[in-house]
């Protein structure tokens, strides 16, 4: 069955969710609580979005450990994490109009982001800069997608170590529960989008 709403507000002290502070060996810049995204405003504040589902926060630390014990030099810098219903509302709005709809859920059967069980997250390096994935967070371009990097590197418009620096962060992500996507990639789904949907609850 699945579980009744929650209000974004009522989220810290709830026992299913996890401040992303307390998750050791991350680093944390939630963009949609700035101007720098695709929208170019703040779309959190007042509401505090720093937070997962306690599953999907565990799964985050094994990807983690994943991490550390592979390439040490590199960090997961989380770029978006809890978002909630109401905030989907106004991208999707955002969009109306464009052709980029097909970037967003729709906002009736809901973002995995909404039930704190989707990340958006790219890698810093030893020296605490972005890696060149070869665009940047909320490209929405086909440069952004896995499913034509083969085709992209061909033509030149990526290059070998944009791909490297995606299957590192790739790698950490699908070996510890997490699922990406084909027009994204910085975006994880924890677990199955349709299991999520049915199980657990919506933040509004």
């Amino acid at each position: 069955m699945r579980a009744p709403a929650i209000h974004c507000e009522a989220i810290p002290g709830h026992p299913d969710f996890r401040r992303l502070g307390s998750i050791a060996g991350i680093a944390v810049d939630l963009r949609y609580a700035t101007a720098d995204n695709f929208v170019g405003r703040d779309l959190y504040s007042p509401l505090d979005c720093g937070w997962l589902h306690q599953d999907a926060a565990a799964a985050l630390e094994r990807a983690v450990a994943w991490l550390a014990a592979r390439k040490p030099e590199y960090r997961l810098l989380v770029l978006d994490a809890l978002r909630p219903q109401r905030v989907q509302e106004q991208l999707w709005d955002a969009l109306q109009g464009t052709d980029l709809l097909d970037y967003i859920a729709e906002p009736t059967r809901g973002s995995i982001h909404s039930f704190g069980m989707a990340l958006d997250l790219t890698l810093l390096d030893a020296h605490g800069r972005e890696l060149d994935m070869g665009t940047g967070f909320d490209d929405l371009s086909e440069l952004s997608h896995p499913a034509l990097e083969a085709t992209l590197l061909a033509s030149g418009e990526l290059t070998p170590q944009h791909i490297e620096n995606r299957r590192w962060l790739r790698e950490a992500m699908l070996h510890n529960g997490w699922q990406g996507i084909r027009t994204e990639w910085w975006h994880f789904d924890c677990g199955d989008r349709i299991d999520v949907r049915q199980r657990y609850a919506r933040v509004l």
